[in-house]
Parts: C-alpha cells; structure tokens; sequence
C-alpha cells in the first residue's frame, strides 16, 4: 500500500470498524457560490469517479481500542480541496470529538483550498482553525497523518495544526503544491523526509505500521484523568560518590557513562518521538516525545550531553506545553554542558528560547520530574529542572558554571580549576545539602 490512497484505504488503514457520519448538505447552486461554468459537472464527475458525495468523510471509530472521531480525504474528488460542503463536513467532526471527548485523527491528502468556489473556500480554514482551537481548550489531542499529496491550506489547518502529525513515506508536503512553488525549488523539501529533517513533522511511519503507532499515540495523549508525577529513573552506571568537585566532574564527562538514550530505553516499553520546533529547526541533542511504560504515558526532554540549541528549547517547550494541556506528567533528563552559545545560536534566539523553556516548566500544571544524569551545566541545564523535584545519580554535577570557566573569569590558572570545583559545590552530595536536589538514585527503581 503506498502513500497515495482513497479516503476509504486510508480509514480501513487504521480502523476495521468506521461509522460513516452524514451531515445535512446545506442547498447550493449547481455551479457554486461563484456560478463558475462547468463546477456542477465537475463535482458530478468527481463523485461518479470516487463514489463520494464530497472530498471529505467523518465519523467515528476505534484504533487499537481506542475511540476517536475519524476525517479522511478523498483526493480523487477535485483534489482533496477544501470548499464550504467540506467545510460543513470538517467542523462537524472536530463538534462530534468535542462532544464525545475523544481524540480527533484526520488522514489528509489536498491540494488546498476549491478555486471554484473562491474566497467562499478560502474562508473556510478560519473555520477549521476555530474548531481545532475548540478542541484544543478542552484537553482533546489531535493527530494528523498526512498522505499524498497534503499541500496548500489543508496542510496549514487540519495537518500542520495537529499535536503530532505523521506521514506516509514519499509523500508530497508542503504549503507550496508542485504547481505554484518556484521552479528552482528543491524537490526534497517538500516531502515528508524534508519535512521530517526540518522539524515539520514528527514521524515517517510505513502503511502498514500505522495502525499501530496510531493506537499507541492515542494511548499516550488520552484524554487523562489526573496522572502521578513520573517515578523517578534508578542510576544506570554503578559509581560511587565522588570525593571531590574535580572527581565529579570527571564522572560526568567520562566517554562510556550512560546517556539519554540508554535511559528512556532501560524507561519505557515504547517510545514515540516528538521532532522539530515548528519552525524549521532540529537539535539532534535534544530527545523529546512521549513514552508508555507499563501502558502509562509520559512525556519525555532529554539532553544526550551536548549543548543544546535553541531548536532544542523551543521543541522542548512545545513537549512540555502539549503534555501540560492533555495531563500527562513530565519527564527531565539533564545532561549538557551548557547551552549553545556560538553566533548561530544567538542569531536563532537562544536567550528567547531558554526564557520560553523556564515559563514552560513553571506554568506546568502536571508533576514534572527531573533527574540530573551527568553535566548540569549552568541556566541551559536548569531551565529543564523542576524546582521542587529534581534528583542526580552519582555520577553527575550541577553547577553555576563549569569549573574552568569559574576559574578563567576569577583569573585564577588552569590549575586550580579542581579546587574551584570544590568551592562551587557541585558534587551530587553538594546538591543535596543545598536543597538543590531531593536525592541521590542508586541502580534500584526509586518510587
């Protein structure tokens, strides 16, 4: 099966048991609002050619158990385009979620907006948006899975405007068709791996894993009643306490200690990952997404020891912020030396983007919990750290600064960067005593 399907493969794709929807079709002249010449026959073609009354269906069904309201795109019915009737179909099942509170999965494939119909269609993305701002305020997740082709205004409202957006592979995407972008575009930025690389989408998931990945992430976003904070990670190195500041910073740096990955693999039974910032930028350094362990979802940012970038912050306020609005605790690994602070991360807003991540994890209604797995490395590590319930394994620092920068700044030789480690009090130990940190984890599970 590829990425190129009707409304009605892509719904058995994910569902065996859809209930069709029906609204009311409002009367319309046969050639539109417009009278443009020949749309009547146009739709009567479409309609004969695909069996669809209009370029959209809605219902209901399940996904791995899981109810939720269902939209799917028929693109062989002019296109997949957006015009009032497909309007009137599109809010009616963002209406039907909200009143049975269940989650709303769109399978897309348009071209954007029905010229035929004008400003009339145009217009009906302001409803769509509206709709999908309705469900948004009340806590109800939205996944889209964008098919091909998913370009123009239906990318921008019902796909883009999803809370996780998945892709068939190959798929066309973009907001630019392959019509109207410049002829010197690259080809590859409007696909899905394009999309995936530039932070747009967060998955290329094949046809027949879908169902799957669907269901799970359904699982994971709810709706929630009230969920207990994250059990905090064991330690998976077994090190002993440093005996000094220059010891511990050795322990965290040390080339073979465990990072972020090894973590959220030893930490959940499944993982689904949440890429890019939604504004063209990636951090390859920075892990985020949502994760089931033992069919419970949490919500995961973690710092895999590099510094991390503005993308980073920026993807990580997006995860913490969507975690927040569904109910679902967080997760913080910290581990970086700092944050980025080349030319290109200024240029890119890094002091924006640690601002935004601080207001993230403060205005967070749901229990975040943070565990300090190796480098603590100034503002750029503590803007991930819950204020009242962060932990640190053995081998890991916190500190104000790094050592050798404290040094240079009090002019003191390279030296005597060790004792300045002593002075600034990072060890696991330290943090504990200054009230900084709640506890040191061992290699058991702590509650």
């Amino acid at each position: 099966m590829s990425s190129r399907m009707t409304a009605r493969e892509a719904l058995a794709a994910v569902t065996a048991d859809f209930d069709e929807h029906r609204p009311p079709e409002r009367p319309a002249p046969a050639d539109g609002p417009l009278a443009w010449s020949g749309y009547g026959q146009a739709r009567a073609r479409a309609a004969a050619r695909t069996g669809e009354e209009e370029s959209v269906v809605h219902g209901t069904g399940t996904v791995g158990g899981r109810p939720c309201a269902l939209v799917s795109f028929e693109f062989g019915f002019l296109g997949g385009s957006l015009g009032q009737s497909t309007g009137d179909r599109l809010e009616a099942a963002y209406a039907l979620a909200l009143e049975r509170r269940v989650p709303l999965v769109a399978l897309v494939a348009t071209g954007g907006s029905r010229m035929q119909e004008g400003m009339v269609a145009l217009t009906q993305l302001q409803r769509v948006a509206r709709a999908s701002a309705r469900l948004r305020a009340a806590g109800l997740p939205q996944i889209a899975v964008v098919r091909d082709p998913t370009t123009g205004g239906g990318w921008a409202t019902v796909g883009a405007g999803a809370d996780v957006v998945l892709a068939l592979p190959g798929a066309q995407v973009g907001f630019a068709g392959s019509r109207v972008r410049p002829a010197d575009a690259d080809p590859y930025a409007y696909t899905a791996e394009g999309q995936l690389a530039a932070g747009q989408i967060d998955a290329v998931v094949a046809p027949g894993e879908l169902a799957g990945t669907v269901a799970r992430w359904l699982l994971a976003l709810g709706p929630h009643d009230a969920l207990p904070a994250a059990p905090v990670p064991r330690a998976l190195a077994a090190t002993g306490l440093p005996e000094t500041g220059r010891d511990a910073v050795e322990q965290a740096r040390a080339a073979g200690r465990p990072h972020a990955g090894a973590y959220l693999e030893d930490y959940f039974d499944h993982l689904l990952p949440l890429v890019g910032d939604r504004c063209g930028g990636t951090d390859a350094g920075l892990l985020c997404g949502f994760g089931l362990r033992a069919d419970r979802p949490v919500a995961y940012v973690a710092q895999c020891g590099t510094p991390t970038r503005p993308a980073g912050y920026r993807t990580a306020a997006r995860v913490i912020r969507l975690a927040d609005r569904l109910g679902v605790p967080v997760l913080t690994l910290i581990d970086t030396p700092g944050a980025a602070n080349d030319a290109e991360a200024e240029r890119a807003g890094a002091g924006a983007a640690i601002a935004d991540t601080f207001a993230a994890i403060a205005a967070a209604r749901v229990p975040v919990t943070t565990l300090v797995i190796g480098e603590g490395g100034s503002g750029g590590a503590l803007a991930l750290a819950a204020p009242d319930n962060t932990h640190v394994t053995p081998d890991s620092y916190f500190s104000v600064i790094a050592p050798e920068l404290a040094a240079a700044i009090l002019k003191r030789p390279a030296a005597e960067a060790g004792a300045t480690a002593d002075q600034l009090r990072l060890r696991p130990q330290d943090l504990v005593e200054l009230g900084i940190a709640r506890s040191i984890v061992g290699t058991e599970e702590t509650a």
